[in-house]
């Protein structure tokens, strides 16, 4: 497993008087595949990166063509780029799923750490299910 696929659900709301979806819930779209994503690599119950706690450092978003509202939610690939010993890196990449991208991103994210108020390093266990979707970006 690579790449992880969160079919996010677009709502009425999210657009602008442009007709499209504001540039703003890109940014929570990526939030929700990223949440999917840590759903997934802890399934097992053995890990939580939300629980053990992890911030978003930066993002970075490219914006390829309007997204109009639709009825059918929008594929968001979401995948592993970097493992380094206190951040991590995904990429993004929403599309219709026939070829036409609306948007590529980055984001880095850090461990941390809450009852110290810092920053922590990944633990072995956490890169190695990190590493299990490391693929490199196509953007």
């Amino acid at each position: 497993m690579a790449r992880h696929r969160f079919l996010c659900p677009l709502r009425w709301g999210d657009m602008d008087t442009y007709g499209h979806v504001n540039n703003v819930m890109f940014v929570r779209y990526l939030e929700e595949a990223r949440v999917d994503l840590f759903d997934r690599l802890g399934r097992d119950g053995t890990w939580d990166m939300l629980d053990t706690g992890c911030l978003v450092r930066s993002h970075a978003i490219t914006y390829r063509r309007p997204l109009a509202h639709r009825t059918a939610p929008v594929p968001i690939d979401v995948w592993v780029t970097r493992v380094g010993a206190a951040a991590f890196d995904l990429a993004y990449e929403i599309h219709d799923g026939d070829g036409a991208v609306y948007a590529t991103a980055e984001t880095t994210l850090v461990p941390y750490d809450f009852a110290a108020e810092r920053p922590r390093r990944l633990t072995d266990d956490e890169k190695r299910r990190l590493a299990a979707l490391r693929d490199e970006a196509k953007s």
